[in-house]
């Protein structure tokens, strides 16, 4: 049966964009080895779709041009997410993200998920936990708007009034594991960013205050992928760039610009063999 658009009943279609971690502050770890984090996270206008569908049987279809990196087993956090909710999903998912990249990809599609069961289920809330048991990074995720997320993840808080933002993402096709990154931290027992964050006019004002904040993960991510330090002094030399940083723990690498006609410039100068370019606009 189909609506009157068309679109079979019971289908939903969601957005899973991408996360980028403008700062990300490693803070300290927990006696159960969870690092703690500070950190002020956006979302772009760009990530990987997915459409629900209730089904007798859990079921997974992946396509798209990064389908390959992804797995289909019962691990695969999008199927983790629709299990948590006792929800059974023919779920298809158009993987246009890099994997391991630091930008969220699977915690953004198990968001996503979540967000869906409760678009099809409006009788069912969203878990207890925002989905925090199936990673640090879905609970802000699941929000998919500015945010300074804290502790394990598990305390987001709205960032209103971003100025607005483009970036360029740039990947240089290598997988960086979070895990390895964390481990091989030279401390974690940073400061925090400042208790109140300021207010920012304009993309050159925010750029210039997250001068002075860091991402603690980068340093640990170069040693790891050289690479992916190349990719920042590349994104710092194009015209108009206001910052270049790594997202997360890599190796998706961005830089902001103060409007899309400079991203966009960018994003064409940077393309590369075997690199994952793209101009997008943040929120």
């Amino acid at each position: 049966m189909a609506t009157d658009d068309g679109v079979p009943k019971g289908r939903h279609e969601e957005l899973a964009p991408a996360k980028i971690n403008l700062t990300l502050h490693v803070t300290g770890q927990r006696a159960d080895g969870y690092h703690l984090l500070d950190s002020l996270v956006v979302f772009a206008d760009l990530g990987d779709r997915l459409t629900l569908t209730p089904a007798d049987a859990p079921a997974l279809h992946v396509a798209g041009p990064m389908a390959q990196a992804v797995p289909t087993g019962p691990e695969n956090l999008v199927l983790r997410a629709a299990a948590s909710m006792g929800v059974a999903l023919d779920i298809r998912l158009d993987k246009h993200l890099p994997a391991a990249a630091g930008i969220g990809g699977g915690s953004a599609d198990a968001a996503a998920v979540l967000r869906g069961i409760v678009a099809l289920r409006p009788d069912m809330g969203l878990p207890t936990d925002q989905g925090l048991s199936l990673g640090a990074d879905v609970p802000v995720c699941l929000r998919a708007r500015a945010a300074r997320m804290r502790g394990i993840g598990e305390q987001v808080d709205p960032v209103e009034d971003l100025p607005p933002l483009h970036a360029v993402l740039v990947n240089p096709g290598v997988a960086v594991s979070t895990a390895t990154i964390f481990r091989s931290l030279a401390r974690k027992d940073n400061p925090p960013m400042p208790a109140v964050l300021p207010v920012w006019g304009d993309a050159a004002t925010l750029a210039g205050w997250l001068a002075g904040q860091r991402n603690d993960m980068q340093a640990a991510a170069i040693a790891a992928a050289p690479v992916v330090g190349q990719v920042i002094a590349a994104i710092a030399a194009t015209d108009g760039c206001l910052l270049a940083r790594m997202s997360g723990s890599g190796a998706t690498c961005f830089g902001l610009y103060a409007d899309a006609q400079a991203a966009g410039l960018a994003a064409t100068s940077l393309a590369r063999p075997g690199w994952w370019v793209r101009a997008v606009r943040l929120r």
